[in-house]
């Protein structure tokens, strides 16, 4: 099962991506996926339309949803996948954390505006496909669109980072909340790509000990930031914890994203992937 082409994360324009979830499951489906789940941040309002665009074009599909958690001062990311998506608690709770982000957005573009980067609040709203989902990315294309950088990855270096212009913390849903919300609805939580966060080794043993006390499964192993050597850490690191292992690109858009939908490696094989614990929740065509 390690073979299967799964792509358990990615992002459309319901939440800080491009393409419609439509044109995500054709990307995903065109480049071999046969298991999908369409992951926006703290929104489950495109699910029903990427399920539907899966079966049509004969994918599996797995429910998803990436959730913003504060744990010890640092932002970290939950994917719930095989949930319920109907589940009131989860919606309830994903709405809560979506809440503040606009008066973030505004005091976002207040920063920028002392540091002569104008007109950002509404700059950003141009490339917003939900508007309570306003988001650094969006601030960061608008920034490339009038010249300020080049590309993505300048802005982050430059600005809307800790310390640097255009950064304002927001707090985010608890770990403990958010894997309650995931489990409750019949899904399995997953720490997602475990290799961007800036923690000292004490704090990711703090962070995955904490996770599976909650209740928390899995853990991305194969994902488009993590590097070849990440791939067999957190692979042993499944293995020495006991959690199911999960693969996804992270994909937001065909000319940002470094790691196209369904191009990742298999995962090693002395993992168990976290479809197998989810064959019961696979919604089949």
């Amino acid at each position: 099962m390690q073979s299967l082409n799964a792509d358990l994360h990615c992002h459309s324009n319901v939440s800080d991506g491009t393409l419609t979830p439509e044109e995500v499951a054709a990307r995903a489906h065109r480049n071999g996926v046969e298991l999908w789940s369409l992951t926006d941040h703290d929104e489950i309002g495109g699910q029903e339309r990427a399920r539907d665009a899966a079966h049509r074009l004969g994918m599996s599909y797995l429910s998803g949803s990436e959730i913003s958690v504060t744990f010890a001062g640092r932002t970290v990311h939950i994917v719930g996948l095989g949930f319920d998506a109907s589940h009131a608690d989860l919606a309830h709770g994903l709405a809560a954390t979506r809440g503040g982000r606009e008066q973030r957005a505004r005091n976002m573009a207040a920063d920028l505006e002392r540091v002569g980067v104008h007109g950002a609040f509404e700059g950003a709203l141009k490339y917003v496909g939900n508007p309570d989902l306003i988001s650094r990315t969006h601030f960061a294309r608008y920034m490339v669109e009038i010249g300020v950088c080049k590309e993505l990855s300048d802005v982050f270096k430059r600005y809307l980072t800790e310390g640097k212009p255009g950064y304002v913390e927001h707090r985010w849903a608890k770990l403990s909340d958010a894997v309650r919300w995931i489990t409750e609805a019949g899904g399995v939580a997953v720490i997602a790509h475990p290799g961007r966060y800036d923690l000292t080794p004490n704090e990711e043993f703090a962070l995955f000990d904490e996770f599976k006390a909650l209740g928390g499964l899995g853990v991305e192993v194969v994902t488009g930031s993590h590097t070849v050597p990440e791939y067999q850490k957190y692979a042993d690191l499944a293995c020495e914890l006991d959690l199911l292992a999960s693969r996804g690109s992270d994909f937001h858009d065909p000319k940002e994203s470094h790691t196209d939908l369904g191009t990742l490696p298999a995962l090693p094989k002395r993992v168990r992937p976290v479809w197998e614990a989810l064959a019961h929740r696979v919604q089949h065509p």
